[in-house]
């Protein structure tokens, strides 16, 4: 459990990080927290040249005592950043590669 609690500081860290690398008077970029069920997400919200822009830029999930990276849209890789922070590559599950092509990241598989 005490690694679990590490793990969501970790990722709370790098969303208020990226949260203001991106925000601008019209489009904000939101911090979407499920705790309970260890669900978090960084989106983009508003309007950009009169049109509509929302979107995912993040999606990390907290499960099996693992970190799960289900979508990364950032430029710098939020998997680096875990590893730079101490987490370590077998904590780190890259979700948005299929299964099998997981065994070739160099990070955790399941």
């Amino acid at each position: 459990m005490e690694t679990i609690e590490k793990y969501r500081v970790h990722v709370q860290k790098l969303l208020e990080k990226y949260r203001h690398f991106s925000s601008n008077d019209d489009v904000e970029t939101q911090i979407i927290t499920d705790e309970k069920h260890d669900h978090y997400q960084l989106v983009h919200v508003g309007w950009r040249n009169n049109r509509r822009t929302y979107g995912c830029v993040l999606h990390i999930d907290l499960k099996n005592d693992k970190i799960w990276i289900q979508h990364d849209g950032t430029e710098i890789g939020m998997a680096n950043e875990f590893v730079a922070l101490g987490v370590p590559k077998e904590d780190i599950v890259l979700a948005f590669h299929a299964p099998y092509k997981r065994q070739y990241t160099g990070f955790a598989i399941g």
